[in-house]
């Protein structure tokens, strides 16, 4: 599973932060991430220290913030995911079809108004 960020996707401006090139197994690791770490344990999780996720040119730290507030950064280089504990619980279930299943298909994680998405992507296209 690699990391990356991809500034200015479109014509409005946005950008994507990108989860790709991973298969079933994986994502199914990254679930199981999320529901310990973020929604039992209440704990921030930092991607960078996760040894099947390889970062091409950014980090990415979620962690649990009181109004889901998506993707921001200050430097370009690390980032970070701000969702309330629903937006997690929320993103578990977006997850689950590419634990079921390989598939080609992709997401994005959240539905927040924001400049950056959150792109979850086996095959890295949307």
């Amino acid at each position: 599973m690699e990391l990356d960020y991809i500034p200015d996707v479109n014509k409005f401006g946005e950008n994507v932060v990108r989860l790709y090139n991973f298969d079933k197994a994986q994502a199914i690791m990254f679930r199981e991430l999320i529901e310990d770490s973020i929604v039992k344990k209440k704990q921030k999780l930092d991607l960078s220290k996760v040894d099947f996720i390889e970062g091409r040119n950014c980090n990415l730290v979620l962690g649990i913030y009181e109004t889901d507030e998506g993707i921001f950064t200050q430097d370009g280089k690390t980032f970070f995911c701000a969702l309330t504990l629903d937006g997690y619980i929320n993103m578990l279930k977006l997850l689950e079809p590419f634990c079921n299943k390989e598939t080609k298909g992709h997401q994005y994680l959240y539905e927040v108004d924001t400049h950056t998405d959150f792109l979850f992507s086996p095959a890295g296209t949307w």
